[in-house]
């Protein structure tokens, strides 16, 4: 793997730092492996997972590395995370529940009902999904689909959907909310979050000692079709109740925690809790390094006191659509609530701190958990961290400004680093001081000044070259799985240029389950204003059985009005066409000059100004640089 990343050895400093994690904490406490084992029932015969046309979407075997003794390469926390995420195959839960862990980033439920199974979370790719169905007919029989439930509006939780059912023939579950969160996070600012992902999972990344190995939720992402049959049910309140399949479901909504739409599972006759993402065997993110809403743990806190008095005393065991499972009463309580005190913990303590007047940075150097929390292994930062965590609650409050009025209207990052580097006596000697600090084990520092040298001059190889060397040793010592995955994307970047971006955000499914509204919305984010400043464009549509829409570019915005009245304007040109024809052109699928020669579409004035509307749109960069300017 190292000649075809240029990936180095861990530094003394690194592995010395690494060698006392080991002695830290209690690496002889098998509890987690136990329950990550039980239940097992066995795995797919084949272990590459293949779409249609042959490509690998998921590989069972890539990780078996894991199963070595932890390399100074690695954090060991890190590293016998990422092992207990690697068990793969179909586990029994309890009577009537299993599970298919380790074929995604997420783990599939199979609860049995009457006549069939009631499918929860269905990964992010219908191949794995369909892998993962077929594992378990292969154990239990060939059982249809009678039902299917998304727990939460995130991708790895819907987007194998049609790898279990083809359609909305069946009952689809979920929260209420659910579709308007789960299509607009994906298109409106869906390329820059994708572009992201990239990073935060390794995507580039060649897996083993010194690549990638794992995401702490789970090991990565896989890359198949993504599909979204949209709910046919919703649920609306907490304590509402659902039979399908003969199988009961209590909920309890949950909105502004892991995710804007998401819920929690009883199942009282089995004696059984879903907790979805809001209780995993991990520190979780309040504001992913991919980009997000800020989540809430002051609520995600409360929901999870909540969780414990209506369900705890009925379950006998509590599983989550990541990691596995926890067994026993007393269990269950110790687990969600030391979950619920790590994220009100949290929560509370920016604020005292924020109050007292420290900064978002300030507030992450200074953070410590309570240590009955820190010794607990589901509370480490593998996929979250305490850092950017603090950072996000800050940020929920206060917003990107820290009060300073210096850094009010700071230079950009490459002309700020431009006069840095300027300042400190021009880039050679910047990287002289730089060696001498990656000498001595300061490759925090290193990467803070040398990012400067890299944005003055991006054809610097010196600095190129340090620069990787010094992220590529922080993602060496790093404890959570995304900053490893961020570091060592970034040295990949700096070695070799910018690498590609395996996930599309525009899923077919996704955008045909956005509304009108939503689709108009989606152009309007991509005008390029200043090219439109002096633009002023009407176009007016009428699609069948719908009220009128108009559209107005005016001053650089693309506003739209459904409906009259004085807000909308009188148009350039008038369009009468059935719903699909409207979508098909706003998506770019037929050229406006086209409509004029469709009979089943009635034009009045100048067609010619949807084209030029039009052609103020600006195309996403899927690829765009990160390390560099």
């Amino acid at each position: 793997m190292s000649r075809s990343t240029g990936a180095k050895p861990a530094e003394p400093v690194i592995a010395e730092a690494n060698r006392a994690v080991r002695r830290r904490f209690p690496f002889d406490d098998d509890q987690d492996l136990k329950d990550a084992r039980r239940g097992f029932m066995g795995t797919a015969r084949e272990s590459v997972v293949r779409d249609a046309e042959g490509r690998t979407v998921w590989d069972l075997d890539a990780y078996g590395f894991l199963g070595q003794d932890c390399p100074d390469t690695a954090n060991p926390s890190l590293w016998r995370q990422s092992r207990l995420c690697s068990e793969h195959g179909l586990f029994e839960v309890t009577e009537g529940i299993h599970q298919v862990r380790g074929f995604d980033l997420s783990n599939m439920t199979i609860v049995e009902g009457e006549h069939g199974v009631f499918v929860i979370d269905p990964l992010i790719s219908a191949e794995t999904a369909a892998a993962g169905l077929a594992l378990y007919r292969r154990h239990r029989g060939d059982r249809p689909v009678t039902g299917v439930l998304y727990t939460h509006s995130h991708v790895d939780h819907f987007g194998g959907v049609r790898g279990v059912v083809s359609d909305g023939n069946v009952p689809v579950l979920a929260p209420a909310g659910f579709l308007e969160h789960a299509v607009s996070e994906n298109v409106y600012a869906g390329t820059a979050m994708s572009r992201r992902a990239a990073y935060m999972y390794g995507a580039a990344l060649p897996k083993g000692e010194r690549g990638q190995i794992g995401a702490g939720l789970g090991l990565t992402t896989s890359t198949g079709a993504v599909g979204l049959i949209p709910p046919t049910v919703d649920i609306t309140r907490t304590g509402q109740t659902e039979t399908v399949d003969g199988i009961r479901m209590v909920f309890q909504l949950t909105p502004g925690t892991e995710a804007p739409a998401e819920l929690n599972i009883h199942f009282p006759d089995h004696a059984a809790l879903c907790m979805a993402e809001n209780a995993t065997h991990n520190l979780h993110n309040l504001l992913t390094l991919r980009g997000a809403e800020v989540r809430d743990p002051r609520v995600w806190a409360r929901y999870l006191t909540e969780a414990i008095g209506l369900f705890a005393d009925a379950s006998d065991v509590a599983f989550a659509s990541h990691h596995w499972p926890v067994w026993g009463r007393e269990r269950i309580v110790r687990f969600l609530s030391g979950q619920r005190d790590l994220y009100a913990y949290l929560h509370d303590q920016t604020l005292r701190m924020l109050n007292q007047g420290l900064t978002g940075p300030e507030i992450a150097e200074r953070m410590q958990l309570p240590p009955a929390l820190e010794r607990a292994w589901h509370t480490h930062g593998y996929y979250g961290s305490v850092s950017h965590n603090t950072k996000a609650v800050y940020q929920r409050y206060l917003g990107w400004f820290d009060g300073n009025p210096a850094h009010l209207w700071e230079h950009p990052p490459a002309e700020s680093a431009r006069r840095y580097v300027e300042f400190m006596g021009g880039a050679g000697e910047v990287l002289r001081r730089a060696r001498q600090s990656y000498a001595d084990g300061d490759f925090r520092w290193v990467a803070q000044v040398v990012d400067h040298v890299v944005f003055a001059d991006p054809d610097n190889a010196e600095a190129r070259a340090l620069q990787a060397d010094a992220l590529e040793q922080l993602g060496y010592g790093s404890e959570n799985g995304t900053w490893r995955n961020f570091y060592l994307m970034g040295a990949l970047e700096l070695r070799h240029g910018p690498v590609g971006t395996p996930t599309a955000t525009t899923a077919p499914d996704l955008l045909a389950a956005l509304t009108l509204e939503q689709l108009f919305d989606s152009l309007a984010i991509r005008i390029d204003g200043p090219r439109a400043w002096d633009v002023d464009i009407t176009v007016r549509w009428n699609p069948a059985g719908g009220e009128p829409v108009t559209l107005r570019l005016h001053n650089g915005v693309l506003t739209h009005v459904t409906g009259g009245g004085p807000a909308a304007a009188e148009p350039d040109v008038e369009i009468t066409l059935a719903e699909a024809d409207l979508r098909a052109v706003l998506l770019g699928a037929v050229a406006p000059g086209d409509l004029a020669a469709r009979d089943d579409i009635e034009v009045t004035g100048d067609l010619g100004k949807l084209t030029e509307l039009l052609g103020h749109l600006s195309d996403p960069d899927p690829d765009f640089a990160i390390v560099t300017p």
